[in-house]
């Protein structure tokens, strides 16, 4: 990472929600292409969840602790904040002297940027103001939010005007909080009802949503340089596996999630490839 921050756009997505069976299965199934594209191998990583619902988990991140690998540790973390004694801080990590990674990339002189989706990044209010006033620029309208049967593809023309404004030679860290996986998104399945509300079926079906977007965010993250990119869940949620409903609770479902990163290398602009 040492290498990479400085030289790099950088762009973290978290798939709010998102649990890690129906990203492994819709991948396997072809049914997620776009995303499926850019993981190693084709395939999600298994990890587990630093927290169990959004605000907890995103303040761990926030802090560097990145979903870790389902297998025994300890595991080396790209990011760490400066911590005598730290098991997980190596060689390779980007180690930052600020609280959180966002102020340390800022710190490092990249413009930081929040596009918000559930609600505890509305800025409605206090709670919902701590997490995107971590940025210098931050981003929430009720288009990008949890009733938006629209919701990710307003987020990318967010992203898409972000990119477009920013000076070229200013380094770029995007974070993006997509929020069409959480509760309601029954209605990304054709036939549901509000009546029937959400199952997997329907989280699924929010899932294949995004991915018809999520190319559009990939290409404008990397029409100005090459770019780092961290795509994984904050938290997954249960559909009345072992009788649960919901996250914020230790359940399998709720701490299993899906985890990439990988490179997006420099796509021209359709205006820059036509000269």
């Amino acid at each position: 990472m040492n290498e990479i921050v400085g030289s790099h756009d950088i762009l973290l997505v978290t798939l709010d929600t998102l649990r890690h069976d129906v990203a492994a299965d819709l991948a396997a199934a072809g049914r997620t292409p776009h995303l499926t594209r850019h993981l190693p191998g084709g395939r999600w990583e298994e990890r587990h969840a630093p927290g169990s619902f959004t605000y907890a988990s995103h303040q761990a991140i926030f802090a560097g602790f990145l979903p870790t690998p389902a297998a025994p540790g300890p595991h080396p973390r790209l990011f760490a904040a400066a911590f005598a004694g730290s098991e997980t801080t190596a060689e390779r990590t980007y180690v930052y002297d600020t609280p959180d990674l966002v102020s340390g990339l800022a710190g490092a002189g990249y413009h930081t940027v929040c596009i918000g989706g559930v609600g505890f990044f509305t800025k409605q209010g206090a709670l919902g103001s701590v997490l995107p006033d971590l940025f210098q620029e931050s981003h929430w309208e009720p288009e990008f939010g949890v009733a938006s049967p629209t919701s990710f593809e307003s987020q990318v023309a967010c992203a898409e005007r972000v990119v477009r404004e920013l000076p070229h030679e200013r380094r770029l860290f995007l974070f993006v909080n997509v929020a069409a996986l959480h509760q309601p998104n029954w209605f990304h399945l054709p036939g549901a009802t509000r009546e029937e509300g959400d199952s997997r079926a329907t989280h699924a079906a929010a899932l294949e949503y995004v991915d018809r977007h999520i190319g559009r965010l990939f290409a404008a993250m990397s029409s100005r340089r090459r770019c780092f990119a961290v795509v994984c869940s904050d938290h997954g949620t249960a559909y009345g596996d072992d009788g649960y409903t919901g996250h914020r609770i230790g359940h399998t479902s709720v701490w299993t999630v899906p985890y990439a990163h990988f490179f997006l290398d420099r796509t021209p602009a359709p205006a820059e490839a036509g000269r």
